[in-house]
């Protein structure tokens, strides 16, 4: 969990790190991924490239290692609900089935929907500090 949010969202918010960490868990509830955590960072092509082997060195790892805790133990981000996907909020992805939930931590966060369930289709307005710690 704590590659994870390092390595995608590091330089970030609390909010950022959450969301991110959300996002794993969501999908290692999913019968779509893998069942672990480990198994859902390490999957090819899905996060950083060396996420798993790359060395973890920054003044941010207290704050990285308090968040990858807290969402171990069960806090997750108010608005990432089922999102199992994201991308840096500065990518525009031109896909019909993107359905936005949040925009945290310079990433944007989403949902894959059918088209027509699809009601946000641009990504939000970033939103900070809804995330204790």
């Amino acid at each position: 969990m704590t590659r994870a949010m390092f390595f995608e969202s590091h330089r970030s918010s609390r909010d950022g790190l959450i969301a991110v960490g959300s996002v794993v868990m969501n999908r290692v509830e999913s019968s779509d991924f893998p069942n672990t955590v480990c198994g859902v960072v390490g999957q090819r092509n899905q996060f950083a490239p060396g996420v798993m082997t790359r060395e973890m060195n920054s003044r941010a790892m207290p704050e990285v290692t308090e968040a990858a805790v807290a969402v171990l133990l069960g806090e997750r981000h108010p608005r990432i609900q089922n999102a199992q996907f994201f991308h840096a909020a500065s990518y525009h992805a031109n896909y019909n089935n993107i359905h936005y939930v949040l925009t945290a931590g310079g990433n944007a966060f989403y949902e894959k929907r059918r088209p027509e369930h699809v009601t946000r289709s641009r990504p939000l307005r970033a939103v900070e500090g809804l995330t204790g710690g």
